[in-house]
């Protein structure tokens, strides 16, 4: 304990005016400061039982200076009063800087567990935003929440959610709509999540599937009915593509494309003309377009060609675009499905099972071609990288061979017997 100084009057205190630390007496440790501004304050200096090593390796006691007020508004026997006060809590073991400091953190964590669901959830969608290839991903994590979640959960604070609130805002879909409200519970977790890392909740995480929500309800698989895309037959295709080719809108060509290709309609509505090497028939499509997250090449069938020469380049570099330069909308092709009266016998994205049908039935092409035709992975990574460039002519034969039977009428007779066309394997 610091030794008690001479004790000072209240006029000897008023005429420290030296910047400095200055001792007044009375109470152990109780010094006036001063400023170099002049400015005059009221601390008391007191150690902890804290020991610490100096960079010399010299150990030293820690000493905190505990602020009292300024100079003259607390006068000197107000500050000798609280410093005396201090001086007790100290004595009784307790260490006010440290009880004032617990105390102001744990009003810093009963405002981050303050934080609601909904203000959770549009931190995690700006995140998803900024991540997202597609903005209609990010588009549907909010619209899902806003949808299934908010109305449960969105008022609650993050701190306060459970097992039984994460249940009542999933039970009412679970069965009815299982693939959505499995995206939904993911996004519940994923929310939770971020708002535990961040510090606005604590324990483990009432959204999660694996011991939890598992014991609650029923598994996803076992409840999910698969609904297939509606893919067009084989031998409907000739006739259906005639009617497709004798339209001359973008939507049609679009569609036609996607065909021709057998990729998946995102790709195609993002296409690119920097993307395609008309001279060599290959369009690339970059990873970050892909499903996959892995580059595509596409070899184009004459067809596809053509197809792509009879379109203006845009200023903005997309292939198809509406009258303003601006990209398809999502459903522009589904739409034209419709207008056509297909609405009920396929849909876009059913046009790539038509293809891979017609792969398997109607030809000898192996597994891995017609694999990666798709754009579908190989599981083996090093035979992947080995057969990347090795199948692209191969796959090339297919998409002419593809493209030829889209235009070639359908006989009756070849409804019932169709020549198969080997695909080379040599």
């Amino acid at each position: 304990m610091p030794k008690k100084a001479r004790p000072l009057s209240a006029l000897e205190v008023k005429r420290l005016t030296t910047p400095g630390y200055h001792a007044v007496g009375d109470v152990a440790g109780l010094l006036l400061r001063v400023d170099k501004s002049g400015a005059r304050s009221w601390i008391l200096r007191y150690t902890t039982g804290e020991t610490r090593l100096a960079a010399s390796g010299k150990p030293y006691k820690v000493r905190r200076d505990h602020g009292l007020g300024g100079y003259p508004d607390t006068s000197l026997a107000q500050a000798r009063e609280k410093a005396r006060k201090v001086r007790e809590m100290l004595a009784d073991g307790i260490d006010p800087l440290a009880e004032r400091k617990a105390a102001k953190q744990a009003r810093l964590a009963a405002e981050l567990r303050r934080l609601t669901f909904t203000q959770a959830a549009e931190a995690v969608i700006k995140v998803k935003q900024a991540e997202a290839s597609n903005p209609k991903h990010a588009r549907q994590w909010r619209q899902s929440l806003e949808v299934y979640a908010y109305p449960t959960l969105g008022a609650m604070s993050v701190a306060d959610i459970e097992l039984v609130h994460v249940k009542q805002a999933l039970e009412p879909i679970w069965q009815k709509k299982p693939t959505t409200a499995a995206r939904v519970r993911q996004r519940i977790e994923s929310v939770l999540s971020w708002a535990a890392v961040h510090g606005h909740r604590e324990g483990p995480n009432p959204a999660a599937w694996k011991g939890n929500l598992e014991a609650v309800l029923p598994a996803p698989a076992k409840i999910k009915k698969k609904a297939h895309h509606r893919a067009m037959p084989i031998d409907a295709m000739p006739a259906f593509w005639s009617r497709l080719r004798a339209r001359d809108d973008i939507p049609a060509k679009a569609l036609a494309f996607t065909i021709l290709t057998g990729c998946r309609s995102g790709e195609v509505l993002g296409a690119r003309w920097e993307e395609v090497d008309l001279a060599g028939a290959v369009w690339t499509i970059p990873s970050e377009r892909t499903k996959g997250r892995r580059e595509h090449r596409v070899p184009l069938a004459p067809a596809a060609v053509e197809l792509l020469r009879s379109l203006a380049q845009a200023d903005g570099g997309l292939i198809f675009t509406r009258d303003n330069g601006r990209k398809l909308a999502d459903r522009a092709m589904s739409d034209l499905l419709a207008a056509m009266g297909e609405k009920e016998r396929a849909t876009v994205h059913g046009m790539r099972s038509t293809f891979r049908d017609w792969m398997a039935e109607r030809t000898a092409t192996p597994h891995d071609v017609a694999e990666m035709a798709l754009g579908h992975a190989i599981a083996n990574q090093a035979e992947a990288a080995y057969r990347r460039g090795y199948l692209l002519e191969k796959r090339a034969r297919v998409m002419r061979q593809w493209a030829n039977f889209l235009a070639t009428p359908t006989r009756a007779s070849d409804k019932q017997v169709t020549a198969i066309r080997k695909v080379g394997t040599e």
